[in-house]
């Protein structure tokens, strides 16, 4: 989500909920069954779960155990899970998971929320969670409310690898032209593995191979006409204004002679 309230914010409203029907639960529903096509999922924890979308449409494709963590602004009753899959954890201060592991951990469009001293801690705890991590966060730039550390991927792939997982970018050319994904999924999903779980699953295993070591900065083009929108009025007047200096700068010389 692009424009999740911060951690500890009250900022979730109805507007936001109804965005989730639009955007994420078609996304999840392109992209759940890929990764499940990829590895074995027995058990999923999505931390920042918002409204819980993802986890079920994961547990429409029969996952069976699904956990989601997310801040005190989610109400009960905006949940499509059951609410015993769902746990209130201040994100910035820790995960509190106490030793339960998970097949797939994922975080998508959460990180930028979070203040920089937390990034290593938080991808430490979701690699101690899962031996794969489906992540995604914001650039630089990118945009959205509460947005305190946006950086490139290679940033986030670093710090997995020191926690000895390997970024396999194998989701974004995958749904890079499907139109059924929202933008900021398909420019900033990526999967992170530890060697363990690559060697277990031939696909993983093919899919890093053909992975590099630190994955691509990219911007969609989606994201792109967004912006170029927002500046075409400030170009158009800096062009306006440049036309003016110049004929006045012109009038001067002829003046001169």
């Amino acid at each position: 989500m692009s424009d999740r309230p911060a951690p500890n914010s009250s900022g979730y409203d109805a507007a936001f909920y109804a965005e989730l029907e639009e955007t994420a639960l078609p996304s999840a529903r392109v992209i759940a069954p890929m990764l499940m096509g990829w590895m074995k999922i027995d058990s999923v924890l999505d931390v920042g779960c918002g409204d819980g979308s993802w986890l079920s449409v994961f547990r429409e494709q029969g996952v069976g155990e699904v956990l989601g963590l997310d801040g005190p602004w989610v109400r009960e009753d905006q949940l499509k899970i059951p609410g015993d899959c769902f746990a209130r954890r201040s994100l910035d201060q820790g995960l509190e998971l106490e030793g339960r592991r998970f097949d797939l951990a994922m975080t998508l469009e959460v990180a930028e929320h979070l203040p920089p001293p937390r990034a290593a801690g938080l991808v430490k705890e979701l690699t101690q969670a899962a031996p794969v991590v489906f992540f995604s966060a914001a650039p630089p730039d990118q945009g959205g409310a509460n947005h305190v550390n946006e950086q490139w991927p290679a940033y986030w792939a670093d710090l997995f690898a020191g926690q000895g997982y390997r970024a396999i970018d194998a989701v974004r050319p995958a749904v890079w032209a499907d139109e059924r994904v929202c933008w900021w999924y398909k420019q900033n999903c990526l999967l992170f593995a530890s060697d363990a779980a690559i060697a277990d699953s031939p696909k993983l295993k093919a899919l890093a191979e053909a992975s590099p070591a630190i994955p691509h900065a990219l911007i969609h083009p989606e994201l792109f006409r967004q912006k170029v929108k927002l500046a075409e009025p400030s170009l158009g007047r800096w062009l306006k204004q440049g036309r003016r200096a110049l004929a006045r700068s012109l009038a001067k010389r002829k003046a001169r002679g």
